[in-house]
């Protein structure tokens, strides 16, 4: 059996605007995708390493606004979670995720997401 996958430094990055702790979930080679109204699914932004993978995650969670894990389940080598955002003007976002892993450590993440109009 694989190394499990660590849902309290998910949730502690996610909700503590720690961009460092959640890029040490993912392998060094891994592929992230997003998908939302900008980049929609047959043009997704697509981020490959963790060096691409790092600046996005840095200009998100370093944003002024709240983010919180609100679902997560885990099975075998899949994760798949929910999370909230709220920027301080009210507008929220909505992000749904799902995660491919190896040893434990995301190698394919894609995430689809929708903000109030």
């Amino acid at each position: 059996m694989g190394t499990a996958f660590d849902t309290e430094s998910l949730r502690r990055g996610i909700e503590s605007h720690d961009a460092k702790t959640l890029l040490s979930l993912y392998a060094d080679d891994a592929e992230l995708r997003v998908v939302d109204r900008n980049t929609q699914p047959s043009h997704p932004m697509v981020m490959h390493g963790q060096g691409e993978i790092s600046k996005m995650l840095d200009d998100v969670y370093g944003r002024d606004m709240t983010h919180k894990l609100e679902q997560c389940v885990v099975q075998g080598d899949s994760v798949a979670y929910t999370e909230s955002c709220e920027y301080p003007d009210g507008v929220r976002v909505l992000a749904s995720s799902m995660m491919s892993l190896k040893e434990g450590k995301i190698v394919e993440h894609t995430v689809v997401q929708a903000w109030d109009e």
